[in-house]
């Protein structure tokens, strides 16, 4: 007879653990352990048969260059800025994990990516949507509602894995949809649907189907209150893209960005707006990030960003005001610590102090800058309020700032000037390692300030502009 015992799983890293306790002894997390039932044989039987790879094929050893390569083209899902995030269009047999708020747009999307490529006579397939959250009736309605084309899309309500499986295996489409991981359960695990084992063992069942079978797989991932995915991090691992959904409640633009593309660049980002027929592309995104002011105000300036393979214009605004207490630092959209570095550096090596005042810094429209291109503008737009003098609407400036008071050159310059002169914009402050030798007549109109030090920088943008 099998005996019956539990053991206790942590959510977070899918530990284990024979009693339970409050805090996790593997991750440091605080109650999340659940208990999850297993059972035990009295003696393990003999493995007779010899196990097989993840593709169904004998393993083997051979040399590197004796493996055999397809070099597939690339599945256009019919949105271009998705095609953006993944690299260029989706790889047969790649499996998308893709994670956001509730209510952001993750069903929505994909079901635009879902008809599209349904449309699409040049796949050698079809596309299936399979739903574990919404009843079928559910996703007709949001298709009629989005005035999107329903004749060639198939559609299944399944949360067994086995069965998903089963239908795939039947229907051999070129993409299928999950949506989403977190509702799937499969037979072979005793705990609810939503658990570590269960998140765990239904990605591995899917994603070596996929590999098997060449068909891709985009998972629909729940998030936490904290903003990161639901379940054990080794789904982050089994897959090959995971890209996140961001976006504010109140604004109607929504990002997608990827946090890890095995086939692609990470940290590209995709722009969308939410309209009443779903999710559009927005062509021109530098636009939305930038403010146009009748006259220039003090402590806003524009940067010129770069994420992924796009370069990106955005206003960082500054306040710096006298404290009533203990000052304070804040930053939205940007590193607080680095923030904190920076003002220590425009004190030294800039001879402006913060001492005393409390400093604000916002980057408009909700963009998370992640490079350090944005230093000098931070600097700038901090010195332009604190000297309630406001810098021209038309420069642009980018550069990275050393402890030193070295302004330092970044990746992708020459493209970084040419969104500036595609907009509009006549002055520019950069590091000199990014200025062009000469004028050259692509950057028709721009004048050029090349700058080695901080204090040249702000002597340039406050006296000379």
């Amino acid at each position: 007879m099998a005996k019956s015992k539990s053991s206790y799983v942590c959510q977070q890293c899918g530990a284990n653990f024979g009693k339970w306790s409050g805090q996790c002894a593997e991750c440091g997390a605080w109650n999340s352990l659940v208990e999850a039932p297993t059972v035990s044989m009295p003696h393990h039987k003999p493995v007779t048969k010899k196990a097989s790879n993840y593709a169904g094929e004998q393993s083997s050893v051979m040399p590197l260059n004796a493996v055999p390569m397809s070099l597939d083209t690339r599945l256009p899902t019919g949105v271009g800025e998705f095609d953006r995030v993944l690299g260029g269009g989706l790889v047969a047999g790649s499996v998308v994990l893709i994670g956001g708020d509730p209510g952001i747009g993750k069903s929505t999307i994909l079901l635009q990516t879902a008809i599209h490529m349904a449309e699409n006579q040049s796949l050698a397939g079809s596309a299936l949507y399979i739903t574990g959250e919404e009843s079928l009736s559910q996703v007709a309605m949001r298709a009629s509602r989005l005035g999107l084309p329903n004749n060639n899309l198939k559609v299944l309500a399944e949360t067994n894995v086995e069965m998903i499986c089963q239908a795939l295996t039947q229907e051999q489409p070129a993409v299928a949809i999950i949506d989403s991981i977190q509702t799937l359960f499969t037979e072979a695990i005793q705990s609810a649907p939503g658990g570590v084992s269960q998140i765990r063992e239904s990605a591995a069942i899917l994603t070596r189907y996929a590999k098997q079978t060449g068909t891709a797989l985009f998972l629909v991932g729940h998030v936490t209150k904290e903003g990161a995915l639901a379940g054990p991090r080794v789904l982050e691992h089994m897959v090959d893209a995971v890209l996140y959904f961001e976006g504010q409640s109140d604004s109607r633009f929504r990002m997608i960005r990827a946090v890890k593309n095995r086939f692609g660049a990470v940290n590209e980002l995709g722009i969308f707006a939410m309209t009443d027929a779903g999710l559009k592309e927005v062509a021109n995104p530098s636009a939305i990030f930038l403010s146009r002011y009748d006259k220039p105000i003090a402590g806003s300036v524009v940067m010129v960003s770069r994420e992924g393979t796009r370069p990106l214009l955005v206003e960082v605004q500054a306040l710096v005001d006298e404290s009533q207490g203990q000052p304070r630092r804040m930053a939205l959209g940007l590193d607080y610590q680095r923030l904190a570095m920076l003002l220590a550096v425009m004190h030294r090596h800039g001879g402006i102090q913060t001492n005393g005042q409390d400093v604000y810094v916002n980057v408009v429209g909700g963009v998370k800058v992640l490079e350090t291109g944005s230093d000098l503008a931070v600097l700038l737009a901090c010195a332009s309020s604190i000297k309630e003098k406001p810098l021209p609407y038309t420069l642009a400036v980018f550069g990275e700032v050393g402890l030193s008071g070295e302004i330092r050159p970044v990746p992708n310059g020459q493209e970084r000037l040419k969104e500036a002169v595609k907009h509009g914009f006549t002055h520019a402050i950069v590091p000199k390692a990014n200025a062009p030798k000469t004028q050259l007549e692509q950057y028709h109109g721009l004048k050029i300030i090349a700058v080695e030090r901080l204090d040249d920088a702000i002597d340039s943008a406050f006296n000379h502009l």
